[in-house]
């Protein structure tokens, strides 16, 4: 399985990341080089944030999976592939496509089997087996032992509202698993704290502080559309997107 983010690649980037490119194609193309779909060949290519895709390059990956076929950048020749795609997003995709952001013929090509899978805080039952899950995942990482989560610290997850999803529970255990001390996770080790917008005066805000404040504001007024929260900050996807990761800003 080959994974993805297609709405953090770079303009310039795409193809060579999705269809390879060939010595000499470019300036620096040292080398020849796989691009995802080649990799993928036989397995399954997972497509991540594939709204956020600019329309131009929509068109570049409609054809391959139309056909199966693409060319390798600077290369004539036409290589066929065969790869089990997986797409997601969080945005409304008959929105995007009624805004003209979205090809219609991408998406009917895209949307064979739809899954809509509901916010965490309307799925309370799923917190304990995914928190495990991660606790699991983290004791080993971090050679930890610890055996579960007292009351308190099961409790506060189940009241916590998640309004970063899964992607903010995951970071939550990891913080727990670094900062336990005792044989379980108590709620003190979770570190949740009540979304809140930033009260701070300006002058007393470094400029990280203050940028980061702006993204997540940015994020919460078109609902994590990374695409309209760029716009509305005056950058590139791509460099939202690195903010994003820099300020561990859940989305």
């Amino acid at each position: 399985m080959v994974t993805v983010n297609v709405g953090g690649l770079a303009e310039g980037v795409f193809e060579s990341e999705m269809f390879g490119h060939v010595k000499g194609a470019f300036t620096d193309a040292r080398m020849d080089r796989v691009g995802r779909f080649d990799l993928a060949d036989g397995g399954t290519l997972f497509l991540d944030e594939i709204a956020n895709l600019p329309i131009n390059q929509q068109s570049k990956l409609l054809r391959v999976l139309e056909t199966g076929e693409m060319e390798r950048l600077g290369s004539s020749r036409t290589r066929k592939v065969d790869a089990r795609i997986i797409s997601a997003t969080n945005a409304d995709l008959n929105e995007e496509i009624s805004a003209g952001r979205f090809r219609e013929d991408l998406m009917f090509r895209l949307n064979t089997i739809e899954i809509r899978l509901p916010p965490l805080r309307d799925r309370r039952e799923d917190i304990p087996p995914l928190a495990h899950h991660f606790l699991q995942a983290y004791c080993k990482r971090y050679r930890k032992n610890l055996s579960g989560f007292d009351a308190a610290a099961l409790q506060a997850l189940l009241e916590h509202a998640w309004p970063g999803n899964v992607r903010e529970l995951d970071h939550a255990i990891e913080r727990a698993v670094l900062m336990a001390q005792k044989t379980t996770v108590a709620a003190a080790d979770l570190g949740l704290q009540p979304a809140r917008e930033s009260s701070g005066k300006l002058e007393d805000m470094s400029l990280e502080e203050v940028e980061a404040s702006l993204i997540r504001k940015a994020l919460a007024r078109y609902s994590n559309n990374v695409s309209h929260a760029a716009k509305a900050l005056g950058l590139s996807r791509s460099a939202l997107y690195r903010r994003i990761q820099r300020y561990n800003i859940a989305v």
